[in-house]
Parts: C-alpha cells; structure tokens; sequence
C-alpha cells in the first residue's frame, strides 16, 4: 500500500533558539521511502542525527523569526501483518536488550499504578490475546474528544477520566502492555482516516515472533480504531511521546500553523 503524505508546518522565534524536529517518515525495512522533498526557511543552524532505536532521523535547526517547513513523500508500506491473539509474550529475561527499557515507567505511562487493575481484569489470558484483550477494553471505554487533555495529561490521567486523543489512547495501551511485563514503546506514526488530518500516535509491543524461533517481533496496535498495521507510516518510537515529539524547543517559540494530509494512492 502506498501512502502520500504532505506537511506544512510553522513557527516564530524573537531571538535564536535551537528547535529540535522529528516529522519524517522513517526509512527502514517494512516501509519503503518511495520520494521525499523536505524543504526549510534559511536558517543558521541544521543537523541530522539518530531517533530513538535509530528509526527515522531527528533534525537540529537554529534560527531566528519565522520558519517554515514543507515536507511531501509518498511511502509503500510493507509490513507483515499477523493476528495477534495467538502469540507468547516472551519472559523478560529471554527478551533482546532493545526491549528490555520498555518494560520500564517513563514520564507519561506510570505503569505500576495500574498492575492492579490488569491483574484483575485481564488476569485469565495472556500473551497477544491479553493485548487484543486490553484493546478492545480501551475502545469500548474511552471516548475521543480533542481538547480532552494536554501536553502533562499522563496515561493515569487518561485511565480515570476515560477521554482523550491518541496521544492517550496510545499511552494508556503501552501502560497497560507493560503492567503485564510485555515491552511495549510509543509510536509516532502517518496513517489516512485520521479525523481530524494531523500527526497520529499509536502503541507498539513486543511479543513471540513465530519465524524465528526463540525470537520476538514488534506489533503496533491502535486503540483508536482509526489506523491499521497495513496503512500506518512509522515517523519514530520512543518510551512515551516526549520521545518523539514532532517539535521541542530550546528557547522560547511561538507555533503557528500546522497542516497535514495523508491519504492512500495505491
């Protein structure tokens, strides 16, 4: 499947400041960058450098004023898609080193606060069913609401007052995921559907890959219902969204304006 992404994106300084960018679909193997044209303002500073798990690049600017971004790219998805039910979670001390810190609590996704409620209501199952399992517990109670929540609203937050965007629908799933021992990171993500148009996010977690024996896969889920495994374009991943967010200051900034368009054209 492909997919077209086009991105407009501005912001306004009165002094130089450092702004730190992650808004590209990343190149990696189950997606395949097909074209891409990002363009910026003059500016007096730009670096790439590594995202988190080396997924996608983040983007170092320093300027001054207004600066603006213009990105398009048209992205052929290739992930294999598998039914989750039926796989393990596999032990943590089996699990590869690159999981092992998403078992942890992070800023956004407390999640000790919420092993008791796991244990009592998802206690029976186990492995991939109790991830379809938690899924379908977070989109038959949450509704989507934007303005729901803010940048400091954590999963907690969002598991008591049962409202949000993906942001928390996403948090509140790798919160879960982790409270049962399963490795599970935040996704920032492309995906058409999305309503309204604008960056997506959803979970991901680790659990038995059934081609490799011995061995483990991530497997993205989204509690929204809004984007599929077959549709999604990964921009990074990261313990929770202060890993991977599309924009973070370093100085004082004003956001002004911010269009995206994702649809499918194959």
């Amino acid at each position: 499947m492909t997919i077209k992404i086009d991105l407009n994106l501005s912001y306004e300084t009165d002094q130089p400041a450092d702004v730190l960018l992650q808004f590209e679909a990343a190149d990696i193997p189950e997606q395949d960058i097909i074209s891409c044209n990002t363009s910026f303002s003059a500016n007096e500073h730009c670096a790439r450098v590594p995202a988190q798990d080396n997924i996608g690049e983040r983007i170092w600017i320093r300027s001054e004023g207004r600066f603006d971004i213009t990105y398009s790219a048209e992205v052929k998805v290739q992930r294999l898609l598998t039914d989750l039910a039926p796989l393990h979670r596999m032990e943590p001390h089996d699990l590869p080193g690159e999981a092992v810190k998403y078992l942890f609590d992070s800023r956004y996704c407390q999640s000790d606060r919420l092993q008791g409620f796991v244990n009592d209501e998802f206690g029976e199952i186990f492995g991939g069913e109790r991830i379809v399992a938690m899924h379908d517990w977070v989109a038959a109670h949450f509704s989507y609401e934007p303005g729901a929540s803010t940048a400091a609203t954590t999963a907690v937050d969002s598991f008591v007052e049962r409202r949000g965007i993906c942001r928390d629908y996403a948090h509140v799933m790798v919160a879960l995921a982790r409270a049962s021992a399963i490795p599970a990171r935040f996704v920032s993500c492309f995906a058409p559907g999305v309503t309204p148009p604008d960056f997506h996010a959803v979970a991901e977690v680790f659990l038995q890959d059934r081609t490799t024996p011995g061995g483990g896969a991530w497997y993205l889920v989204d509690a929204t219902g809004m984007a599929h495994a077959e549709d999604i374009v990964k921009i990074g991943v990261g313990r929770d969204a202060a890993d991977v967010s599309f924009m973070t200051s370093f100085g004082g900034t004003r956001f002004m304006e911010k269009t995206v368009e994702v649809k499918q054209v194959a």
